[in-house]
């Protein structure tokens, strides 16, 4: 294996443990994890919504509790000779605990490797519904507007 090869792999499998850990912190509830994922600028999108980071606590709050199942991600690590940047899709499988009720869809993220090393910059969520349709899902319950 050459050199290129073994330091496209160490990043491949980097990226795959923070992803990992997003869905663990996730079916845990811990905030902090889930932040520690994301760049200082980094959002997450669904429901019609844009979220920043400031957000995530009171979004993992109000986000419905049960298990992440997430799929292998499917990453392209751009071309650059530097390869600080880096995006993929990541199927997902989310599994209310109250009712065993199931959302399926997938991850569109991008990711940058910073000092700490890759962290997501952006996660959009594409919902997959019982029709068929993939979409990112009718605006979220939280409201941030007027505090």
């Amino acid at each position: 294996m050459s050199r290129s090869d073994a330091s496209r792999n160490d990043d491949l499998l980097e990226i795959q443990q923070l992803l990992a850990k997003y869905a663990v912190t996730m079916t845990q509830a811990d905030t902090d994890g889930v932040v520690s994922v994301f760049t200082p600028d980094g959002n997450y999108s669904a429901f019609g919504e844009v979220y920043s980071l400031d957000q995530f606590p009171r979004l993992v709050q109000a986000a419905p509790k049960g298990l992440f199942l997430t799929g292998t991600a499917l990453i392209d690590l751009d071309g650059d000779d530097d390869r600080n940047t880096a995006t993929g899709t990541q199927p997902l499988c989310f599994i209310d605990h109250t009712q065993q009720d199931m959302r399926i869809g997938y991850y569109n993220d991008t990711y940058v490797r910073t000092e700490d090393g890759w962290r997501l910059r952006t996660r959009a969520m594409t919902f997959i519904r019982r029709n068929g349709e993939h979409n990112s899902g009718r605006p979220h319950a939280i409201s941030f507007t007027g505090e």
